[in-house]
């Protein structure tokens, strides 16, 4: 049926002509469709995003070199992708990861530099986790500073050795500071940086806090506009975290035994008006952040963590500019079913934006941007965390991450160690049996192709005929549809695409990740459009120039998705 359509937009009358189908969709095969177009306006960058947003740039696709493929034609799924509205601009910082002191000095490391630049986090998290409490980055190896005390207390009270680690220390199995700044140079990434906030607990100087302000300071100086985004501790609220408990007996400015969320917001503005006046000083611009938890508290939660997010909300008031929360989504230690696993993705990512806003909500504080600087799975015991499941995982986390307008994420972390298969790190450490040295993990892989065809503007896309499907849209500013589809079951499912406000060119293309038959479900390989790994795990050698599959759309787009896989692909437009 033809019909006249008069589209006020602007200010301006548009007349045109337009085939309509029967569901006023496009579906991207023949002739029968061509629907009017209009440019969505892009919303206003949400609170939880902000300044993150900053770095934004327009992307235009470049089509892959691709092989041609015959596609099904008996789908009786649809994917509608509508593009209509735009959810929200993609924030550039949602792609991070973290590097640790203990992965070599990276820059001797060609292999790994090489796939950290094709991967392409932007942001890349440093000193890492835990250690950032015991990190003293201007001082060399044996020579803390003179009131870090010879022994820490752990949760228990009992005591323990330190272990400090030094930005100065040169040794081959550990990255010094400037390499770490040589690293990012190289890998076109920009850091973010946490400062030690322990030290203001434990250390045994006069004025403790003072003292540890002034360290994070000096490292804003020396940093001299390197780094844009800093953080004030990591998981100071955590009885594993130096600093959770200290020894009052050497303690000299009245602190309690144990932390709460009070005193280090107290602390915190000390830090933030040090480190601002050092960044001010060298005519720089930071953004600092302030540790919150992610969740509510539970019946056995500690008394700290009890009240730790009213504390800092209390006594920093509005003097972060971000949240930063982390979140291993699965249940901590347990051997969780790949449905559990995936399950998560949606679940915990939406709980955690949810809980952050009533939090926020209930202090009565500005919302500010949230940043979720570690992230990963806790499930072991079936080599979980370097499986294809993992992979998947990681996929449908960016895709909420986007849809929940997350600001930044970093993923834990780039390289770990081996423990069976317990292993964080999305290259193997040189550790793994049979596997070399920085040879990337499944998770890589999902990622990279996640990545290599991501639009700029995430939309919404549903799915009718199945709950097995999960799908995450974005456009172009160039005009082009991406989608990532992630098929949960464990049967194949053949799908059609729809579209709303898009008029489909002549081809598409796509990416098809499966993991491999090996590890009962928990594959330690992943198979890329046929291809697979040389050897025991990971993925093929040459995915930077790993051909697209692709068909034209004169029959429409339909694609058979295997059980348990991931599609990235991307649609021309008219």
């Amino acid at each position: 049926m033809k019909a006249l359509l008069y589209l006020f937009m602007c200010g301006a009358i548009i007349s045109c002509k337009k085939e309509i189908d029967n569901n006023g969709d496009n579906n991207g095969g023949g002739n029968d469709t061509i629907p009017v177009i209009i440019t969505p306006t892009d919303p206003t960058v949400a609170n939880s995003i902000g300044f993150f947003m900053n770095d934004w740039q327009p992307k235009n696709f470049i089509a892959p070199s691709y092989k041609d493929t015959t596609i099904p034609s008996s789908a009786n799924i649809t994917v509608t992708v509508d593009a209509s509205t735009v959810v929200t601009k993609i924030s550039p910082c949602l792609f991070g990861n973290n590097v640790n002191p203990y992965m070599t000095q990276m820059v001797t490391e060609p292999t790994l530099l090489t796939h950290i630049t094709d991967l392409h986090p932007k942001i890349l998290r440093f000193p890492g986790g835990n250690l950032s409490s015991l990190y003293f980055w201007n001082a060399a190896p044996g020579n803390p500073p003179a009131d870090a005390p010879s022994k820490l207390l752990d949760a228990n009270g009992n005591q323990i050795d330190p272990g400090y680690w030094y930005g100065n220390n040169t040794d081959s199995w550990t990255i010094s500071l400037d390499n770490y700044y040589n690293m990012l140079q190289q890998t076109n990434s920009e850091g973010i940086i946490t400062v030690n906030y322990a030290y203001a607990r434990y250390s045994t100087a006069a004025d403790p806090v003072a003292a540890a302000a002034h360290l994070a300071a000096d490292w804003v100086r020396y940093d001299n506009g390197h780094t844009k985004y800093w953080e004030i501790g990591n998981e100071s609220n955590g009885t594993w975290q130096a600093g959770y408990r200290i020894d009052v007996s050497q303690n000299k400015d009245g602190q309690p035994v144990v932390i709460t969320g009070d005193l280090y917001g107290k602390h915190f503005k000390v830090f933030e008006d040090s480190m601002r006046a050092a960044a001010t000083e060298i005519g720089k611009t930071i953004y600092i952040g302030a540790q919150l938890l992610d969740a509510p508290p539970q019946s056995w939660s500690t008394p700290t963590d009890m009240s730790w997010n009213q504390g800092v909300f209390g006594e920093a008031g509005n003097s972060t500019d971000f949240y930063i929360v982390h979140d291993y989504f699965t249940p901590y230690l347990q051997n969780s079913s790949a449905y559990e696993i995936l399950a998560t993705a949606t679940d915990v990512t939406r709980s955690v934006m949810d809980y952050l806003n009533q939090s926020i909500t209930s202090s009565g504080v500005t919302p500010k941007p949230i940043a979720l600087t570690e992230w990963n799975i806790f499930a072991e015991g079936s080599m979980q965390m370097v499986s294809n499941v993992a992979g998947m995982h990681a996929v449908m986390v960016l895709g909420e991450l986007m849809k929940n307008k997350f600001g930044m994420a970093s993923r834990w972390d780039l390289a770990n160690g081996w423990d069976n298969g317990n292993d964080h790190g999305l290259f193997s450490n040189g550790d793994e049996p049979g596997v070399a040295k920085w040879n990337p993990r499944p998770a890589f892989y999902y990622m990279y192709f996640f990545q290599k065809l991501l639009g700029d503007r995430f939309i919404n896309s549903t799915v009718t005929g199945t709950y097995s499907i999960s799908t995450y849209a974005s456009t172009y500013s160039s005009g082009e549809i991406s989608l990532a589809l992630v098929n949960t079951a464990s049967s194949a499912q053949t799908i059609k695409l729809a579209f709303k406000n898009f008029n489909a060119g002549n081809r598409f293309y796509w990416y098809t990740l499966v993991g491999g038959t090996d590890n009962n479900g928990f594959s330690r390989k992943v198979i890329i459009n046929g291809q697979g790994p040389s050897g025991v795990a990971g993925g093929p050698d040459n995915y930077a120039n790993l051909k697209a599959y692709s068909s034209t759309t004169a029959k429409g787009i339909e694609l058979t998705l295997p059980p348990m896989s991931v599609v990235c692909m991307a649609v021309d437009k008219k």
